[in-house]
């Protein structure tokens, strides 16, 4: 008996008849093969039939193709009727969505052209926020929907304050400046929580050392180009990378020394905030003498707010190769949604059980940097990969603020 049609199999059979008609139609000859390999591409995404992204896409089909299923479990997680959009396509390099409750919008860093922008929940508009950020990278919102950002240009963690005034978080360490802070979250108790590797320290999302540091080891970068922007930059050479708790009280310790940890990137809590993931990411631009494991890491969170119990929460390898973890969150049911960078194909956005296991997978045609919940409800996916944003509506929601 010849199988019913699959919605795939139905799409590849009627484009294939459209071509064919279309070429009896026209009667046109196939072009020369020079001609084809000029203008044939590789596809750019990772269905098949090619997927069209866009707002002139045709609909998807559902359950969508790119969401990909590895553990019944993550079944109860989706919402069948939900297909990915891609919802904007002009940045450059997004990072750091946040979710603003109080605004009701997803506010999301280009680290490269230092701007924020901000889509407008009502509206599906994304619009500038701040026109210039410092090279922002993470942000989140505190429990008192205060917008908390990363500036790779000034090596500093700032608070927004709700009259428009700006408070440093942090911009120092045992006396010494900071790096580039890069992934911030927010605890109940009043303290921040950020990663500070180096991956600003770099023309493309900050500036460089001063002659004689890491990322200006023969001092030829003009390190002080950019810094007529503000009049001052932020420290000036490269220090161990740590990850930091805030106190309250506004005292800086460090939670994970490079020793421990080294290149630490994304950070969250468990929902009930006994539990920090964080990830260790490859070598930093300039970088001399330490790599990261590309793995994601948990620890106990004690009374007294050191970190204990220190474990290998996933390798994040698949099918043999290794992804490379970026932004992360979790959802109330403890799932980590989590941003992977690797071949097309298996890149996206990595979904692990509360035990590390890998029970889903979102394919998008590029790594996804970072990712946050969102929505009235908390119940949809923003992703920011590359220079596009894209969504997804979801059956869960966020845990704790953006």
């Amino acid at each position: 008996m010849t199988p019913p049609l699959t919605p795939l199999r139905r799409r590849s059979m009627l484009q294939g008849l459209g071509c064919l008609s279309a070429g009896l139609a026209v009667g046109a000859a196939a072009p020369p093969a020079a001609e084809m390999a000029e203008t044939v591409r590789p596809p750019d995404v990772t269905t098949t039939p090619p997927r069209q992204w866009g707002p002139s896409a045709p609909p998807s089909y559902t359950p969508d193709p790119d969401v990909l299923v590895i553990d019944r479990s993550f079944k109860d997680l989706l919402f069948g009727a939900a297909t990915l959009h891609r919802v904007w396509d002009q940045g450059t390099w997004l990072e750091g969505p946040a979710w603003s409750s109080e605004g009701r919008y997803v506010l999301m860093s280009d680290t490269v052209t230092s701007r924020q922008y901000r889509y407008i929940w009502e509206t599906g508009e994304v619009t500038v926020f701040r026109p210039e950020s410092y090279h922002s990278n993470g942000n989140t919102f505190d429990y008192q929907g205060r917008q908390i950002s990363c500036e790779h240009f000034l090596r500093r963690v700032i608070r927004w304050e709700h009259d428009g005034s700006v408070h440093v978080v942090a911009d120092h360490y045992e006396g010494r400046p900071l790096n580039s802070p890069n992934d911030v979250v927010a605890h109940p108790d009043g303290s921040v929580w950020f990663t500070d590797p180096s991956y600003g320290t770099g023309f493309t999302e900050g500036h460089a050392d001063e002659p004689g540091g890491e990322a200006n080891p023969d001092g030829r970068i003009r390190w002080r180009v950019g810094a007529e922007l503000v009049g001052v930059v932020g420290g000036t050479k490269r220090q161990a990378d740590h990850t930091f708790r805030v106190d309250p009280s506004g005292r800086v310790d460090a939670v994970l020394t490079q020793a421990q940890l080294p290149n630490p990137n994304g950070l969250c809590f468990s929902p009930d905030h006994k539990n920090l993931y964080v990830v260790s990411s490859g070598r930093q631009a300039g970088g001399n003498g330490h790599d990261g494991d590309l793995a994601i890491h948990m620890f106990d969170v004690q009374p007294d707010h050191t970190l204990a119990n220190p474990r290998l929460f996933t390798n994040m390898r698949y099918q043999g190769v290794q992804m490379g973890a970026d932004g992360m969150k979790v959802d109330v049911f403890g799932n980590l949604w989590c941003g992977a960078s690797g071949p097309l194909g298996l890149c996206g956005v990595f979904v692990f059980n509360p035990e590390g296991h890998l029970i889903g997978r979102i394919r998008l045609p590029h790594g996804v940097s970072n990712l946050t919940f969102g929505g009235p409800k908390r119940n949809w996916l923003f992703m920011c990969a590359g220079e596009s944003l894209y969504r997804l509506q979801v059956n869960t929601q966020g845990a704790g603020p953006a």
